[in-house]
């Protein structure tokens, strides 16, 4: 017999003597004191325990992360942004089709309680200010004065045509379809910033996997939802504010406030991290300090903005904004924040936005009508205001068909302007539906229009990660 058998048996051997000691010691403390069996009779199954809130929490991220990356993986060999997979897995496994399907199944795995889901609702948010961040990083200025007269031209378009649209749209579904807490010019507001939305992240990883980077159309595409992005987050900010507001006084004091945060973070926060990054010795690597210093940055920022009545998400994506203009830098900030918030946070804030969409609540045609009206409205002022503003440029037509399609690219920045609405009481929960259809929709509509037109094609490698990426960003 060698050691190593010995080794084991005697091992194996003190395992089992302890456990037999133990067994006894239980025994006969059960049998001296009646107590111990009743509370060993009253312990919690294997159900109830899942059930509670650090078990539950868990398991709804195991769930949530693992449907992700596989239906992520799928839509992706079908030529779609994985990202696509995951905005649909997000109204999978919610009342609209888990729920409806396997209500038990639902109800296990996402209790109607609301408190069930407050831990799920903080991790969501925690991951899309960390998103918003990335995206404000990502925007470049020197493509954007590069490109900025057919930039601005065709983005201003796509915003104004589709804004106005919406707006229009709110005089007859106001009294049917407004929110519980709001009048009519929020409403009508929110209506049109919800139609002008294109998610930047999700055009540039399009653009990334068809292989378009550098081209001249997806410079123009990248350009034009760089400057949508900025200025569609700048009217959503001042929309939030007015809706959030009591009056014109408050609605002045938080214009006041948010003025000195942005010079504040121009003048003093921005040059400050511009001196420490150049006294570093190696700005790929900066070290523990000055990443706990950036997110910080990050949370005091989303902090400050959403205790002035805007949001904290202006905050972090500002915070992104304002980073150092090195490459070197910025490339390891994304990299550590990205696979983080990607991977596993995005996907949380896809279920959650699922879990409050019940498209079950559209009833009868006229529901449907109404649906499938703002689906064509939206179509309409964003794929054709940003055709028809590209062939103004100079564009071809089927440059101009092919920028019209990317800027019709709404994604998670759609869902996310969705969610301010509805917890703002502004959006009810029935247009808040058909408003998630639309924008999933919409975001799907950009790869077989781009397939027709035979421009790029899916790369099927892994893109390399200076974009803002998928698996998870839209």
């Amino acid at each position: 017999m060698n050691q190593f058998t010995k080794s084991l048996l005697t091992y194996v051997a003190m395992l089992g003597a302890l456990a037999a000691a133990l067994v006894a010691v239980l025994r006969v403390g059960a049998q001296n004191h009646g107590a111990g069996s009743q509370a060993l009779g009253q312990s919690k199954t294997l159900l109830a325990t899942l059930h509670e809130p650090l078990s539950l929490l868990l398991m709804q991220v195991v769930v949530i992360v693992v449907a992700a990356r596989l239906t992520g993986w799928l839509f992706r060999r079908f030529g779609q942004p994985a990202v696509i997979g995951e905005m649909f897995v997000g109204i999978a496994l919610g009342p609209s089709l888990l729920g409806w399907t396997a209500p038990e199944v639902s109800k296990f795995l996402f209790p109607p309680d609301k408190g069930a889901l407050t831990s799920l609702q903080m991790l969501s948010q925690v991951g899309i200010l960390l998103f918003m961040f990335i995206v404000g990083m990502e925007l470049d200025p020197r493509l954007i004065k590069q490109k900025a007269q057919s930039a601005i031209l065709i983005s201003h378009t796509s915003i104004l045509l589709p804004f106005a649209l919406g707006c229009t749209a709110a005089l007859f579904l106001y009294k049917e379809y407004m929110g519980a807490h709001t009048t009519f010019l929020p409403f009508a507001l929110f209506m049109g910033i919800s139609m002008s939305i294109t998610a930047f992240p999700v055009l540039a990883r399009i653009i990334q996997e068809r292989g378009l980077s550098g081209s001249a159309l997806g410079n123009t595409a990248v350009t034009c939802a760089a400057v949508d992005d900025i200025t569609a987050w700048t009217a959503l900010a001042f929309i939030v504010a007015l809706a959030r507001s009591q009056g014109l006084g408050a609605s002045a004091i938080t214009l006041c406030l948010a003025l000195v945060y942005v010079g504040v973070m121009i003048s003093l926060v921005r040059p400050l991290f511009i001196r420490l990054v150049d006294k570093l010795e190696n700005a790929a690597d900066p070290g523990p300090n000055m990443t706990v210093a950036v997110l910080a940055t990050v949370f005091v920022s989303a902090l400050f903005t959403e205790a002035i009545g805007i949001h904290a998400l202006f905050g972090a994506f500002f915070a992104g904004a304002i980073m150092p203009p090195s490459e070197e830098f910025r490339k390891f900030l994304h990299a550590r924040l990205e696979y983080f918030s990607g991977l596993f946070l995005l996907p949380i804030f896809f279920v959650f936005t699922g879990l409050r969409t019940q498209i079950g609540l559209l009833s009868g045609a006229h529901d449907y009508l109404i649906c499938a009206g703002l689906l064509c409205l939206a179509v309409l002022g964003k794929f054709g205001g940003s055709t028809l503003a590209g062939r103004v440029t100079g564009m071809s037509w089927k440059e101009s068909v092919a920028i019209g399609a990317l800027m019709n690219t709404r994604g998670l920045v759609e869902l996310i302007a969705l969610n301010l609405g509805l917890d703002l009481g502004v959006l009810s929960p029935k247009i808040f539906a058909m408003l998630v259809v639309m924008a999933l929709v919409t975001t799907f509509m950009t790869g077989p229009v781009m397939h027709f037109l035979r421009i790029g094609s899916m790369q099927t490698g892994r893109v390399p990660s200076r974009t803002v990426t998928a698996g998870a960003k839209g």
